[in-house]
């Protein structure tokens, strides 16, 4: 049981990862960006060829692997804020100037979702690529019955590491003081000097470097396709409705808790890949029974 405990905690830490994403653009829009998976999907492919080519071309010691560890996080998410940040040009800023109804970011955020989805499956291929890993399973530390991978304990430093900047960010910057106001309330804030646009096109930046991020790590557990944001993407939306869809924290949060209770279950019914199931029945169940999440909430009210 304590096997799926740890993976329960590790794969929830990918899904808040991703989770910080939405949260933000909801907190700051009251949108859900469902083209977040794309982002996902496109940190992954920066990492995958980023690992690829360094590990291919190096001598890799262990330190070169720490630095090209350092590199595939930085690579992955950059390409993930640079195309969160395009969504954010492309499809979500005309409409805002026009001030279209809610409904069209809807239909304009899938439509950006399945552009860049086909997009990488013409341009990668439609089949997986196994992706190399800087650091191997082979480095493992047995703690009571669970194995604990040398990937696993790089997942969780990073992890903490963004969350407590993305927190640190949000509530301690001058740019998170221009989040926090955009989403309380954009039009007082922009007359108080804030510059909207500039701080959406932020917002997008920090939640797609997230984004990004998450896909290097599950690129580097599993494999590397064009459709490999959409499952988790989900999963993580689940996250954040959990913990309070526009809550940081919330988010941070959300994502163990989901996990955990993904994985610690399969230990009892003895019945693999029944975890996304497990996962959106919470989803449905979170829908009716708290829709405001574990926190409940917005971003704009948190600090």
């Amino acid at each position: 049981m304590l096997q799926f405990f740890a993976l329960g905690i590790f794969t929830g830490l990918i899904y808040s990862l991703v989770a910080l994403g939405y949260t933000l653009v909801y907190g700051v829009l009251r949108l859900i960006n469902f083209a977040h998976s794309e982002v996902l999907m496109s940190g992954g492919f920066a990492g995958y060829y980023f690992l690829h080519y360094t590990m291919k071309s190096l001598t890799v010691s262990t330190p070169m692997r720490v630095l090209i560890l350092i590199g595939a996080i930085l690579a992955s998410g950059i390409v993930g804020a640079v195309v969160a940040v395009g969504i954010e040009r492309f499809a979500y800023r005309p409409l805002r100037r026009r001030n279209a109804p809610k409904l069209t970011y809807l239909i304009s955020a899938i439509g950006a979702s399945y552009f860049l989805l086909n997009l990488a499956g013409k341009e990668f291929g439609r089949n997986p690529s196994a992706t190399a890993q800087p650091i191997t399973a082979k480095f493992a530390w047995k703690v009571g019955s669970a194995n604990i991978t040398a990937f696993d304990l790089v997942l969780l430093v990073v992890t903490l590491f963004l969350f407590v900047l993305v927190d640190t960010l949000v509530n301690r910057t001058k740019i998170g003081r221009s989040i926090r106001a955009v989403a309380q309330d954009a039009e007082t804030a922009s007359l108080m000097g804030v510059d909207v646009n500039s701080t959406i096109a932020s917002t997008f930046a920090i939640g797609g470097f997230m984004g990004g991020v998450a896909g290097l790590f599950i690129a580097m557990s599993t494999t590397v396709d064009y459709n490999m944001g959409f499952t988790p993407a989900l999963l993580a939306f689940t996250a954040a409705v959990l913990g309070g869809i526009g809550n940081i924290r919330g988010a941070m949060v959300g994502g163990v808790v989901l996990g955990l209770f993904m994985y610690v279950p399969i230990y009892w019914i003895h019945q693999p890949f029944y975890e996304p199931v497990i996962g959106f029945a919470i989803l449905v169940l979170v829908l009716l029974i708290r829709p405001t999440g574990l926190f409940g909430e917005s971003l704009g009210r948190s600090a």
